[in-house]
């Protein structure tokens, strides 16, 4: 009887996070990046396209700068461009 109740407890939680993971990926954003003569693209998913878009900027610009300073710079720098869906 414990060994069912600590299933049937694992497969609760499982499921609470798997819906809890889900709902919270809503938006998905590639966000492309020009910077220092190179350029980048890359994707993230986040609850809204506006943290999407931040995160795969940030993302992008950890690939192009070197540095803290750098990518600062690069975080302040326009997208070339962002597309997103979700």
């Amino acid at each position: 009887m414990r060994v069912l109740a600590g299933i049937v407890l694992a497969l609760v939680f499982l499921a609470g996070l798997v819906f809890a993971t889900l709902r919270e990926t809503r938006a998905e954003c590639e966000v492309c990046v020009a910077f220092e003569g190179d350029r980048v693209c890359r994707t993230s998913s986040a609850s809204d396209e506006e943290e999407a878009t931040r995160m795969a900027q940030s993302t992008a610009c950890a690939a192009l700068s070197n540095g803290v300073t750098a990518g600062m710079q690069c975080r302040r720098t326009p997208p070339l461009s962002v597309r997103c869906g979700g």
